[in-house]
């Protein structure tokens, strides 16, 4: 059954030097926009559900392009509100062999999205209208204000029986020095008032602090992950452990906790085009599974190929569709399709 889903967050300019050049190399960047909201809602629009993004855009003609390139994705302009002057902007330098991709980002504490005001969104009436609403770590870190909308929006569709997904994604450069011990306390609120978490055994670790003996990274999920589960009363936390292999290939495995029990997908192995936004395609996996009654070992399964399949489109968005992520989950991958 299709779903209403929105995404509290910032929408911003993804410049991307071509190829495989370096900023002080390109004398040209190509533009479009992107972020975390825009990633899951559009991926769950492709599935069948209504995308909604809750943000604010500037009142410019940079703003225009944003809101058309959201259309563009399927994205439902409802509740996105145009205030402000500028947009938040990272650049990206792809990398290449034992080089690794760098991010930069730029203007994003003047964005229109991190300066509104309180009282900018009408979160009850938002609340009311929406089925699930999810959050993502990098929005928590930007500040006081985002945090205090953030926690406002969940309490709210909390209160309206809604379901609350929060997706941990810590960023060390953006909480700055100490930075573990700042976003403690904001992540265990957010932490309390949801259902669907996305979250490994570092988070556990790094962001709250919890201690284990274990050495592998597996037995560390095991120990850790359904102790967080417990304490917050989260029904369902998933998330990937990565490895890059010697021939620059990647391998994922996706998991999930639910009723206390873990499911794993099969490694997959594969070629890297552009990894951004990959994360958030296994985001989508999990909540459409979640919300369309998929069992553990299918819901984990489908994440995992959507994950893998993002990393093969150009660009931050994930695109493909619940059809083209069935036939990557029991089908050969490479042949042409005729």
């Amino acid at each position: 059954m299709a779903k209403k889903i929105a995404a509290f967050g910032e929408v911003m300019m993804r410049l991307q030097v071509p190829r495989h050049e370096l900023l002080t190399q390109a004398g040209t960047l190509h533009y479009s926009f992107s972020g975390t909201g825009v990633n899951v809602t559009s991926a769950l629009a492709r599935f069948g559900h209504q995308g909604y993004l809750v943000s604010t855009l500037p009142a410019n003609a940079v703003g225009d392009a944003a809101v058309s390139y959201l259309q563009k994705l399927g994205v439902t302009q409802s509740f996105i509100l145009r205030d402000g002057k500028y947009v938040g902007m990272y650049f990206l330098e792809n990398g290449f062999g034992a080089r690794p991709s760098r991010v930069t980002y730029s203007n994003r504490k003047e964005s229109s999205f991190n300066t509104a005001p309180d009282g900018t969104y009408d979160f009850e009436e938002i609340a009311h209208k929406v089925d699930v609403v999810h959050f993502c770590g990098i929005t928590l870190a930007m500040n006081e204000s985002v945090r205090h909308h953030m926690k406002t929006f969940a309490k709210a569709v909390k209160e309206n029986g809604g379901t609350v997904v929060f997706d941990c994604n810590y960023r060390p450069s953006l909480w700055g020095e100490d930075g573990y011990e700042k976003a403690k306390p904001h992540y265990e609120e957010m932490l309390e008032l949801s259902d669907i978490v996305m979250m490994n055994e570092k988070d556990a670790m790094f962001i709250l602090g919890m201690k284990t003996n274990k050495k592998d990274r597996q037995e560390q999920l095991k120990e850790l992950i359904p102790v967080v589960a417990e304490k917050y009363t989260i029904s369902v936390i998933a998330g990937t452990h990565r490895s890059i292999n010697s021939n620059n290939t990647h391998s994922l495995q996706g998991f999930m906790l639910k009723n206390q029990t873990f499911t794993f997908s099969k490694t997959l192995s594969f070629s890297v085009y552009d990894r951004i936004g990959a994360g958030d395609a296994y985001t989508s996996g999990i909540v459409h599974g979640e919300l369309q009654g998929f069992s553990p070992e299918k819901t984990v399964s489908y994440a995992a190929a959507a994950g893998m399949l993002a990393h093969t489109v150009a660009g931050d968005t994930p695109m493909s569709s619940e059809n083209e992520i069935f036939q990557a989950m029991t089908e050969s991958v490479g042949d042409v399709e005729r």
